[in-house]
Formats: structure tokens, sequence, C-alpha cells
């Protein structure tokens, strides 16, 4: 059920009149809630609610024990058994096969033959999600810096709410549980802000991802017959599919909080006007990387060691990182060099230069941050070629494709002119509300009724006349 299908405004519609004739009457509307929850993700596949409640149930016992213990032995094992059955869940139905086939072509290529039996296992949409939902719940309360609810409900559906479900962002509990306790009564400027951030996910979902994505396909699926311009237009056409389909996800999941009371985690904050590539990281996919940060890279002291430790520890949390997209070695080559333009920065004590909002205060960016920008997309676009490539010889292909082609500069064979004009409305609205959460509150909150009414219709229209050829999100293979 995608955000942008008729079914799951037929579901939302009938969900939104339902909980809010409990309004006020916390308890109902959150078994009702998770009960939406749940039929909402075993629309996928109703055998993985299996998974969802048991990863749910183990955490939630853990949290329990752990309240109730002060011996830091035994509460170290309930955190260790929680870690276990999580992991082992994500382990079991993701990474099993590339593990046991990745070991198994090591041993033949060295003349030891393995011969390995894949499990084949269908990856349940959002286990990654899930997953870290609960981790980030059962490890704040081993470090009592959370509170464990005996509120089994709460629990539940802070684990499973669904407009997070499939693909986050990644809340923590801190920020989710106290806003599922609290009584609940409809708020029309938060319910109407929420829809405009649907609307404006909805057309960076089906206006630019989607109709990206047409031409992206083509071109990944045979490089080699490409001209180098092509290839450098397929490139940077999926750096704005994966950003429209991914953000277009979260502020549609962000705004469907909005419209049941709820004030989510942002995900995304304008990351292709960064400055450098730090910058970049602490834009993308937000949720994901304070995850990391927090229950990663602190622990294994950060910046804080000698400048091997730094190394070692900013390597880690990249690679991991790169791991947790997807069973795949050029993920794994993506958080790598990721890796490689991040440490520059960590090591000079630069990661922290750009945490402003770009141009503050002006209209216009200078020359300089012109540049900036411009080569920060530049390397996080290469860096998308190996996150985008089946293996990483066709990524390694592809960059040479591009390099070593005479015809770099040539007009590529595919290209929409209505696709430039799609993106430049993207690029436009979002530097005017670069320095808020969601552009069309900036752009829209204070201004006469005619002109909201106007920008609207028009977002609305570009929907219907242009939306390409609906696609799954892509984060939801992860």
């Amino acid at each position: 059920m995608l955000f942008n299908s008729f079914a799951f405004g037929c579901f939302m519609t009938v969900v939104f009149l339902i909980y809010w004739s409990m309004s006020g009457k916390t308890r109902l509307q959150n078994i009702f809630l998770l009960a939406a929850s749940y039929f909402f993700y075993g629309w996928w596949d109703w055998r993985f609610l299996s998974l969802v409640l048991l990863c749910s149930l183990v955490n939630y016992a853990g949290g329990l024990i752990m309240m109730n213990c002060d011996d830091q032995r035994q509460r170290k094992l309930v955190l260790t058994l929680c870690c276990l059955v999580s992991f082992g869940v994500l382990g079991l139905f993701k990474y099993y096969d590339f593990f046991i086939l990745s070991l198994s072509d090591a041993l033949a290529y060295i003349g030891l033959p393995f011969h390995a039996t894949s499990l084949r296992l269908i990856l349940p949409v959002g286990i990654s999600f899930y997953t870290f939902h609960t981790l980030s719940y059962t490890i704040d309360v081993y470090r009592r810096r959370f509170e464990p609810t005996r509120d089994m409900v709460a629990f539940f559906l802070f684990v499973s709410i669904f407009p997070l479900a499939m693909a986050g962002p990644i809340e923590r509990a801190s920020n989710l549980l106290p806003q599922i306790y609290r009584k609940r009564k409809f708020d029309y400027d938060l319910a109407v802000d929420g829809l405009r951030q649907i609307l404006w996910g909805l057309f960076k979902k089906a206006v630019i991802a989607d109709n990206c994505a047409i031409y992206v396909n083509t071109i990944f699926s045979d490089p080699s017959s490409q001209s180098g311009s092509t290839l450098a237009f397929g490139a940077i056409m999926f750096a704005f599919q994966i950003y429209g389909d991914f953000s277009g996800y979260s502020d549609m999941a962000l705004g469907v909080g909005k419209l049941l009371g709820f004030r989510f985690l942002a995900n995304f904050s304008v990351p292709y006007f960064s400055r450098d590539i730090a910058e970049f990281w602490r834009r993308w996919h937000i949720s994901l990387n304070t995850w990391f940060r927090d229950y990663l890279y602190i622990p294994l002291g950060g910046s804080r060691g000698s400048r091997w430790q730094v190394v070692r520890n900013t390597f880690a949390i990249f690679l991991i990182s790169g791991l947790w997209h997807g069973a795949n070695w050029t993920f794994v080559v993506w958080g790598g060099f990721h890796a490689l333009l991040f440490l520059p920065s960590i090591l000079g004590g630069r990661n922290r230069r750009y945490t402003d909002t770009v141009a503050e205060g002006r209209k216009l960016p200078t020359l300089r941050e012109i540049v900036q920008m411009g080569l920060t997309f530049l390397l996080v676009t290469i860096g998308w070629i190996f996150f985008r490539a089946e293996t990483i010889g066709q990524a390694w292909e592809y960059i040479v494709g591009i390099v070593s082609s005479p015809t770099l500069f040539s007009i590529p064979a595919m290209q929409d002119n209505r696709l430039y004009i799609f993106i430049l409305i993207l690029i436009i609205i979002e530097w005017i509300g670069r320095a808020w959460p969601h552009p069309l509150g900036h752009m829209l909150v204070g201004r006469k009724r005619w002109v909201r009414y106007v920008v609207y219709n028009f977002i609305i229209i570009m929907i219907i006349l242009f939306a390409g050829q609906t696609q799954q999100f892509i984060y939801f293979q992860f």
C-alpha cells in the first residue's frame, strides 16, 4: 500500500475519521492506531507481522526486566539477548545469503571449494527500520537515559506506527512515546501543515523520482552502450530520483503523522545545498545517521582518540551504514567512498564548519558557495553510481565510461526537457524554504488565501498531468 496509491487514500480517510471520532480518548486511539498499523503492514505480507511482534515483545520485556534489575551484569545480559534476537532476525532475512555466498566465493578463489546453501528468504519490508526502533529504546533503557514503559500497547505502537513502518524516519522513544501517552485533540493548523507536507512529498515522488526512474533504469541496465554524456545524465538523474523518492516518502510520513497529531523527527534538510560532505551527512537521512552516531560512533570513541582511532571509527560507521542499506558489496563500497571523503574534515577538525543554513539571511549564494555546493553534489553523485549499480564491476565500468568517453560533452541520447523544468521547480522551491522543515510551510503560512490555493492547485495539476509511472519506494528494499 504505497502512500501515493488510491488504496492508501481510502485507508487513510477511514483511519482519520475513526481516529478523531475518539478524540481525547488516548487509550482507544492507541489501540485503534495499533490495529490500523498492523493492517497496513500486513497488507504487504501478513506472515511478517510475526517478526514485528517478536521484536516488539522481546524488547518490551527486556525493558521491564532491566527496570527491576540493579545488577549491571544482569542488565548487560538482558541487553545482549535483546540485541541478539533483533539483529538475529535482521541478519537471517537480510544478510544470511549475502555472507554465505560471499564466503563460498572467497574460499573458491583460494582453491577451497565450499558448497553454500542459500535460504532465498523474502526480505520483510521495513525490517531495518523497526529493528532500529526497538534497539534504540532498549539501549537507552540500559543506559538509564529513558524510563521503560509498562504500557504494552504504547510500546507496540511506537515500534509499528504505520507512517513510519516501511521506511522511517527511525524514531526515538524519547520523542515518540511521550506523544503516544498524551491526550491528543485535533489540531487544525497542524493538520493543514501536514497536508502541505504530504503534497510536497507527493510532488517529489511522483513528478521528480518516478520520471527520473524511466531514464535511470534504461541507462543503468546497459551502460556499455551509452555515450559518456548519457551516462553522466543517468547518474545525475539518479541523484534526483533517490532524493525525490526517499525525502518524498519522509515528507509524506511526517505529514500523515501530523494528521494524526504526531510530530516525527525530520529526516532530510535540503542535503544537495550542502557545502561539504560533513554537512551533507548532517542533512541526509538524519534519523539513521544520528542513530549510528549515538549508538556506534560515540561508544567507539568518536573523534576523541588518536588519529588511528578516528580513522577506524569513521570507516566503521560508514561501512556499517553502507551494509545497512543492502546485502551487496556495492553498498559497502559506497560507504567506504564516503568515509574517504569525510576523513579530511574529521581529521582536520572541520566537520562542524557548516552548521548554519547556506546563504543565511541572503536570497542568493555567493560564487564560493555555488562552487562548494556543486563540488559536493558531484562527489555525492559519483557515490550514487555505486549505490545504484548491481555490481562493483558495473559501477566501475559506468564511471570509466563517463571519464574516458570522447562523447562526455555531447548532448545526452536520453533527455526530457520537461524533466529539467520539474527539477528546476524543485530546486527553486527548496531554495526559498531551505531554512524550514519543509518549504511549503515557509512559503504559504501567512499568505493570502488565493495565493495559497494557486500554489496548491499548481502542484496538484503538475502531479496529475506529469506523474511518472508509479515506482515502489527505493528504501522499501532496505
